[in-house]
């Protein structure tokens, strides 16, 4: 692996959780959202790491429970005026880049990710800048302003094939944000990348030493681990893969019993699709070990019944915004994406 000695700083600032709403209000705020939908002309698209609540709302209310590239395309294609979309700000922006025409609501603008908090434009587009000569290829779960300085932009899902593309042209690489994705890319296709330092907190904190241990009590179990998890996880899986990957791998593989390295929000989509079969977490820590995310996103967790509510009743503040020139310029390396997965007749579904 080629890095630069740039580091990363990821002692992040986690937002407080949602506080809980007893069984009469969140019956209360389901109807209040069903109502305010049809009122708005609008949609809810949630993603997988969303709380199960919200992604079974989005589909009882004719949404889409998706990754980020997925709900972005929903919403395109809906007729609804107004997108609600339950995830973290770079899935806001990657709709409204899609679909510059409608108003994108957030739940909670303040959501983000701690692979777009630790790729910094201006850090990021200067990292670039030393480094003329190479094709820059960025992850989809990145600022639409890191967007717009790539080459391309890829999805977990088509990341490998890309970078097999670039490696046969002889076109030098750099890689941004998720290092152990990029490590997976090179290790896969024998790239080498320049690789920019950044990290999902909740995929960053599996174990291996610990889900090794958890593996004995459960010898039987397929391990599905998400590709921005450490090499040394990703060694023991049985399936690696996007979070629609993984979904069907688990519906696909003979297994009665799987053990998950991603957001445990996954696990709704996985038993919908799999009821008879039984899902655990992979663990972030060992004995006695404290862990900062505990496999679920603290952004995500920010999207609540209330704050849909109130992003529907007074959306100031809560609507994403993305200027025409930018979505311009960060629509060309996905458009790249996209043609290049239409060419090779590839899925693109798959970021996290």
């Amino acid at each position: 692996m080629t890095q630069d000695n740039l580091a990363v700083d990821f002692d992040f600032q986690f937002p407080q959780k949602p506080v809980p709403l007893n069984n009469e209000e969140r019956a209360q705020y389901k109807e209040k959202i069903k109502q305010l939908l049809k009122e708005k002309n609008a949609v809810l698209v949630a993603h997988y790491y969303t709380d199960p609540e919200i992604q079974a709302l989005a589909e009882e209310t004719g949404g889409c429970v998706a990754d980020s590239l997925e709900m972005a395309r929903f919403g395109k294609q809906h007729p609804a005026e107004t997108l609600i979309v339950a995830g973290v700000k770079f899935m806001g922006e990657t709709a409204k880049i899609l679909t510059p025409e409608k108003t994108v609501l957030m739940p909670e603008l303040e959501a983000t990710c701690s692979l777009d908090l630790g790729c910094p434009i201006e850090e990021f587009s200067a990292f670039c800048d030393k480094h003329p000569d190479h094709t820059v290829v960025v992850y989809a779960n990145t600022s639409a302003a890191v967007k717009a300085r790539a080459d391309w932009v890829v999805t977990s899902s088509i990341a490998l094939e890309i970078v097999e593309m670039l490696e046969s042209e002889g076109k030098p690489i750099l890689w941004g944000p998720d290092r152990h994705l990029g490590a997976y890319i090179e290790k896969e296709t024998g790239a080498e990348m320049l690789m920019w330092q950044g990290a999902c907190i909740v995929h960053d904190e599996f174990k291996a030493k610990a889900l090794r241990e958890l593996k004995k009590q459960y010898p039987e179990a397929g391990v599905l681990v998400h590709p921005e998890s450490p090499a040394n996880v990703i060694e023991i899986a049985d399936a690696v893969g996007s979070t629609s990957q993984l979904i069907k791998a688990s519906q696909e593989m003979p297994n009665q019993h799987f053990i998950v390295a991603t957001d445990k929000g996954i696990f709704y989509k996985m038993e919908q699709a799999s009821p008879n079969k039984t899902f655990i977490a992979a663990p972030t820590g060992g004995n006695g070990a404290t862990c900062k995310s505990c496999a679920s996103c603290p952004w995500m967790a920010m999207n609540g019944l209330k704050s849909i509510v109130a992003a529907l009743e007074s959306p100031v503040g809560r609507e994403i915004e993305v200027a025409p020139a930018l979505a311009e310029k960060a629509m060309i390396p996905l458009t790249r994406m996209l043609n290049f997965a239409a060419e090779n007749k590839l899925a693109v579904k798959g970021n996290a």
